[in-house]
């Protein structure tokens, strides 16, 4: 029999949700099966697969030790050394700086360096995370970026804020603005309004089955047939910034899967080896965490991306952005 004390990092789940993430191998089904037999109980009791669990609660598994270990989360350190380029923190949130060619987090089998593990292995150096000590809680990422988009990711350290800050994010009260160059001569702010639905080849297009994807952008500078740009994601669609230029006819320059072919060659000349988008600032309209609500948090590219825009446009790029980048 093993005993699971409930914290305030895993207080406010339901019990089967709890479950899952503990037993992170197991099939839902041998959840429903042990609770229904008394296997697990809540305080001593039966518990129902919604009940929510409250800190303090003690969760107790009548099962085999060989059975736990078997479908058990593995809540160990991560396989990465390295810590992210931290731009904010509090006792709550961590912002950091992504950058090219780096993923957000893991999705291989196989290892590969990732942004999240870099916050783990940053908050476990800190002393602010201890996943031994933790029955289903990991800090996580609130936002995610593609490989090749840079910028501003937004970290939760805690269950309490993980949930907030998903909320708010739902409720549109935390908007994410990004930077980008198109190929097209652009004079007027515009929105694109689209339903975008991905394909199996992973490629997101036009489709009136899709989910709906608002995304609005404001012209910085045009200059010789190139538009810079700033845009604000109103929804959170995979690739939606990308796929909707290119329904509206143009072309994030370096972009591989939806650009134009002659431009990114053009530009990897230059030392452009991504697609040209960053997420330069977030901005959060919150009631409960007052340190943080109502103030920009800005990201400038990275110099190669910098310097590009700033010879493209005849510009300094901190500055219009500074004047006029955020809607």
């Amino acid at each position: 029999m093993r005993e699971i004390i409930i914290t305030e990092n895993d207080a406010g789940r339901r019990v089967d949700r709890f479950l899952k993430i503990y037993f992170e191998k197991a099939p839902l089904s041998f959840i429903y099966k042990n609770l229904r037999k008394k296997n697990i109980k809540v305080n001593g009791k039966k518990a129902s697969p919604e009940d929510i669990l409250q800190n303090g609660d003690v969760i107790k598994l009548f099962l085999a030790e060989d059975t736990i270990k078997k479908f058990k989360k593995d809540m160990e350190k991560s396989k990465n050394s390295k810590f992210p380029d931290v731009l904010f923190e509090n006792e709550d949130i961590l912002l950091v700086n992504k950058p090219v060619n780096m993923l957000t987090h893991n999705d291989q089998r196989a290892y590969q360096d990732n942004a999240l593990d870099r916050m783990v292995d940053y908050l476990i150096y800190k002393g602010e995370y201890n996943p031994r000590l933790e029955n289903s809680f990991r800090p996580a990422f609130v936002n995610r970026l593609d490989r090749n988009t840079s910028g501003i990711l937004i970290g939760a350290k805690n269950l309490k804020s993980l949930q907030y800050l998903n909320a708010n994010i739902k409720n549109r009260n935390i908007s994410k603005y990004y930077l980008t160059i198109v190929k097209g001569s652009i004079e007027k702010d515009f929105k694109v309004d689209i339903n975008l639905k991905k394909s199996k080849d992973n490629v997101v297009s036009k489709n009136s089955s899709g989910k709906r994807s608002l995304t609005e952008f404001k012209v910085l500078k045009t200059k010789g047939g190139y538009t810079l740009l700033s845009v604000n994601l109103i929804t959170g669609r995979t690739h939606q910034i990308r796929a909707s230029l290119k329904e509206a006819g143009y072309f994030i320059i370096g972009d591989r899967k939806y650009g134009l072919k002659s431009e990114n060659d053009k530009f990897r000349k230059l030392g452009l080896d991504s697609q040209y988008l960053h997420n330069f600032c977030v901005n959060f309209d919150l009631d409960e965490m007052k340190e943080i609500s109502n103030r920009n948090f800005i990201s400038m590219p990275n110099d190669k991306m910098t310097k590009i825009a700033e010879d493209l446009f005849d510009i300094n790029l901190g500055e219009i952005l500074n004047e006029k980048g955020v809607f």
